[in-house]
């Protein structure tokens, strides 16, 4: 077997896979190995590997069968799981099992992926997204998400983790499906399903480092690279000696979401931590191979980074000598949103003034374009004139976000009702692509906490410990929550009451009518970056955004302030006429607004409210 050059778009040849005639195809990547075998564990029956070309092993046999227990056996003593298993379903320790992904029966073949300026999205975490943490569970509230607006869910990390909970980060093999969320199958019929809802299907995966626990990689070979550290550890080896197979392993797992699983985009956690300084970096690599699938399939897939560096090369297009990612999340729309909205200003929130920097946000995606960064003690980031507003997630909420704070506090906890109600007006209104995190639209109250389920009673401690010690300085606020206990796990799960209660349904409906609205109006629905005017008041605390599109204008006033505000429209339209107000009693707001407005007449605004106005009777 060669690397690189000969990966298949059309089916997975890591691990083990089952070809027509129902013989099991296995192959295995372990360069300095004497010796390996397979181990049926229903048999006890051991068969030998053939050595092959650059370090892989191969077998072709009819002895093992889709769902047989297997393990691979090196050098005649060291019993270890496949590392590109399908399927752990005693646990990261235990045997992998066989999976023939062929098997399952899609009906989506009419499903054509939304550009992705459609996609707004909805991330959530299939643990607690629903009370039985589930794929199938997970089904049952999607016509909730399509009456909501939603046209795509992000799912956080599904790859086998340790134990039942987890967020998804500390998965050790990538290819595996999450036994306890109910595997490979299950997601397969959730994808089908969501595709016969019109929902697009986004899957968070992380190629920057693996979970401490079950990660058994360096047994088989040069996974990792000293050459670079991580926030985890040594960087995964994608430009060190070895490294054509590894590169090789993490293109397949992308070619398997998009070929096997149907799905439509992959959210690629914190790719600034992706160390490769190859003179083909892996990301423009991955670029190529999707879209060599694509030319194949017929079938149009995204790939969406989470990118810290304010570099467009990233999601620069290929020709123009990028890495041809398709979007990325921007945390500075947020961290500006928040600073503005009152939340505290501490660790890399230092860095953000409030309102200017938001005004900035929305006129150039990056704050940090060129400027000194206090935080950081550089000068940081470049300008990203020429990517369009579809290439940039915001969001007012995420995981991040709300589960790194000590108590998971969402917003629902930390602003006041009207205060949600205009951070969610500013982020629909944004030209950029918007996520919102789950519950929000209904203003949660749970937490959303960090958790774990480390197997390893010294690994969990740890865990447990170094949560404690990361907020020793907040002891003010009381204990950080232990996030070994299932207590924590599930204090962290949505509680579906709330949406039929009040004030929670009236933020329900308030939500689906800024979604509509977005989608309604061509000013809004159209991303474009060029047709935006901007302009804030630091005295007022007020920030006035202007969106066009042909003849279609629409003006949106914020007033982030806690006192009512007057504004001086400067366009010279004969009338602006109302079409959404959050202040309105009918959003449990205190005052209406007026119905029109002109550039002659002051208008007023409520206290933390956002006020659209189109130029559109």
């Amino acid at each position: 077997m060669k690397v690189l050059s000969d990966i298949d778009l059309q089916k997975r040849t890591v691990g083990v896979n089952f070809n027509t005639t129902g013989e099991a195809q296995i192959i295995l990547w372990a360069p300095l190995a004497k010796s390996v075998e397979v181990l049926l564990t229903a048999t006890n029956k051991k068969y030998p590997l053939k050595e092959a070309l650059h370090g892989y092993w191969e077998l072709q046999t009819g002895e093992l069968k889709p769902g047989d227990l297997y393990r691979f056996i090196l050098n005649g003593n060291r019993e270890l799981p496949d590392p590109a298993s399908l399927s752990q379903p005693e646990s990261v320790h235990g045997p992998s099992r066989a999976v023939q992904l062929s098997d399952f029966e899609w009906t989506d073949a009419g499903w054509e992926n939304f550009p992705l300026k459609d996609y707004l999205l909805y991330e959530l975490h299939t643990g607690t997204f629903t009370p039985e943490g589930t794929f199938a569970s997970l089904e049952t509230k999607l016509d909730y998400l399509k009456e909501l607006g939603v046209t795509a869910i992000e799912i956080m990390p599904v790859t086998q983790f340790p134990g039942a909970r987890n967020w998804g980060y500390d998965g050790v093999f990538p290819f595996a499906v999450q036994d306890a969320y109910g595997g490979a199958k299950a997601l397969q019929q959730l994808v089908n399903l969501c595709h016969k809802k019109s929902i697009a299907v986004v899957l968070d995966v992380v190629y920057n480092h693996f979970g401490p626990e079950g990660n058994y990689f360096s047994e088989f070979g040069a996974y990792f690279t000293e050459k670079y550290q991580t926030p985890w550890g040594n960087a995964i080896n994608f430009d060190d000696e070895y490294c054509d197979a590894v590169r090789a392993f993490y293109i397949e797992n992308v070619l398997m979401w998009f070929r096997d699983f149907h799905i439509d985009a992959l959210r690629m956690d914190a790719v600034h931590a992706i160390k490769d300084f190859s003179p083909k970096h892996i990301l423009r690599e991955i670029k190529q191979y999707v879209n060599r699938l694509s030319a194949e399939t017929g079938r149009k897939h995204h790939l969406i980074v989470e990118l810290d560096l304010n570099d467009p090369r990233f999601i620069n297009p290929l020709e123009k000598e990028g890495f041809g990612m398709d979007g990325q999340w921007i945390d500075e729309f947020h961290h500006a949103l928040r600073v503005t909205a009152g939340g505290e200003k501490s660790g890399y929130y230092e860095d953000f003034n409030g309102i200017k920097h938001l005004e900035k946000a929305y006129r150039d995606a990056y704050v940090y374009d060129g400027l000194f960064s206090p935080y950081r003690k550089k000068t940081f980031g470049s300008r990203a004139e020429h990517n369009a507003g579809e290439q940039f997630v915001v969001f007012s909420q995420n995981h991040d976000q709300v589960g790194n704070q000590m108590l998971g506090e969402r917003s629902s906890q930390l602003f006041s009702f009207e205060m949600q109600k205009l951070m969610a007006g500013a982020v629909l209104v944004s030209p950029f692509l918007t996520m919102l995190f789950m519950g929000e639209e209904y203003s949660e109250t749970n937490p959303f906490l960090y958790f774990v389920n480390h197997t390893d009673p010294e690994l969990a401690e740890a865990v447990r410990k170094g949560r404690k010690e990361e907020f020793a300085a907040f002891h003010a606020k009381g204990e950080a929550p232990d996030p070994v206990d299932e207590a924590t796990f599930n204090q962290s799960k949505l509680n579906w009451e709330l949406p039929d209660q009040e004030p929670h349904a009236t933020m329900l409906r308030y939500y689906k009518a800024l979604i509509a609205l977005r989608k309604k109006l061509p000013a809004l629905y159209h991303l474009n970056r060029q047709h935006l005017a901007v302009s804030s008041d630091e005295k007022s605390h007020t920030l006035m955004l202007h969106r066009w599109h042909e003849d279609d204008q629409v003006l949106c006033l914020m007033n982030f302030s806690k006192q009512t505000q007057q504004v001086q429209l400067p366009y010279n339209h004969a009338q602006w006429h109302l079409v959404l107000a959050s202040a309105e009693p009918k959003w449990n707001g205190p005052e209406a607004a007026a119905t029109t407005a002109t550039a002659s007449t002051p208008v007023t605004l409520q206290p933390q409210s956002i006020t659209i106005y189109s130029n559109q009777q």
